[in-house]
Order: C-alpha cells, then structure tokens, then sequence
C-alpha cells in the first residue's frame, strides 16, 4: 500500500462526529479524520516497517497520519534530527503519546531525549519528555532500577508546572516507574511526598494522584 493509497484509505474512514468528540478530550481538531486507534493499527498491520512511508504520513500534516507514522517507522532509523522535527511538531496529546510509546521509546537515544525534554519550555515538548519516561518504564523490560533513577529528580524539579498537559505527564510517569519494582516503587513514593511538601498546587496533585494508585494494597 503507498503513500496515495493509504492517504485515500484514511479519508474513508473520517468521521466527524468523532472529532467533535476527541475534541472533548482535549485532542486537537485541527486536520483532524476522527479516525480511531484501533483502526489506525489495523491499517499499520499489513504495512509493517517502513520508514521513507513514515516520513510522508509524517508530512501530510493530517493527525492520523501522524500516529500511523509511528506505527509504521522503524526505530532503528529514527535519528536524533528526526525526532527533534517531530517534537516540535506536537499540537496534541494523543499525537505525542502515541509517537513517544510507540516508537521513540524503542530508539538508543530516548533516555537522553527524556531528560533533555522534561527541561524545555514547550509544553507538548515537555510533556514528550515524561511521556517517555512513563513508556520506557512500561515497555523496556530489560532496563535496570538504576536507569530511571534520575528521574525521579527531574520529576521534583518539573512537578510545579501548572500545565495540564505536562502536569498529567508527570503524574503518569511517577506512576508508571512506580509500578515497575518494589524499589521503584519506594523510591516514587518518598518522591510523591516530597511533592507533597511544595508550595505548589500542580505538585500536590500529582502527590496525591500517585499515592492512591502506589500505596493500594
């Protein structure tokens, strides 16, 4: 299937009724098909990799061509400019959501790109960077304790950011990293009650939205 003939594919699958909806969740309307996940997948399944198909869905501005090109890069060629091109391109949480935990979190360069983004001013940036922080601690398996260990800084550091978008992130990935080990799991809630202590809002939330879910017995 090309580039034409998946583009013809994705406007027959429009519905607008569905974008009024997503856009009750705060998912951007703009070149927006209403098309959903699931049928985004199914559409990617028979494609498999394909990473020059990627970059064209990637450019067509169209919000489902955006997540399909996810679903259908290659992570082993996704470069760093690349993944600093999309980034700013982020209108939508859902956008970034799904490009973070289905194909940046599979490149070697992501823990670095966690890092790096949870301390940028963008908002969608940001919240790209504990996006990741939350998909690597789902999907990397292999992963030690001691790699999301400077995380829980960057969490502390960031959580005062009023920012739906990015304060939804940060609760996200504390939980996350929270659930991977009963070290990991210690370690977020001594960090939830730090954020407890703060002068902030934004923290407090985040605090108290982990704690219900990593203190349940």
């Amino acid at each position: 299937m090309n580039y034409d003939e998946i583009i013809k594919r994705l406007h027959a699958l429009a519905d607008s009724t569905a974008v009024e909806g997503m856009a009750r969740f705060g998912i951007s309307s703009t070149n927006t098909l209403g098309v959903s996940i699931p049928n985004l997948r199914q559409l990617a399944r028979p494609i498999g990799r394909d990473h020059h198909l990627a970059q064209q869905l990637w450019d067509s501005g169209l919000h489902e061509g955006r997540i399909l090109a996810a679903f259908v890069d290659d992570p082993a060629q996704v470069t760093d400019e690349q993944m600093e091109r999309w980034v700013k391109d982020f209108d939508s949480w859902d956008v970034c959501d799904q490009v973070c935990s289905s194909l940046f979190d599979r490149t070697p360069m992501t823990y670095g790109k966690a890092a790096e983004w949870s301390g940028r001013p963008e908002e969608f940036v940001k919240r790209a960077g504990f996006a990741l922080m939350a998909a690597l601690a789902w999907h990397d398996k292999k992963a030690a304790d001691s790699a999301f260990e400077p995380f829980f800084a960057l969490i502390e550091r960031e959580a005062a950011d009023e920012r739906n978008y990015v304060k939804k992130a940060v609760n996200w990935a504390l939980r996350q990293m929270g659930k991977r080990s009963p070290y990991l799991n210690q370690r977020a809630i001594e960090t939830a009650r730090t954020l407890q202590t703060m002068n902030s809002r934004a923290a407090r939330w985040i605090a108290a939205d982990a704690l219900r879910e990593l203190t349940r017995k």
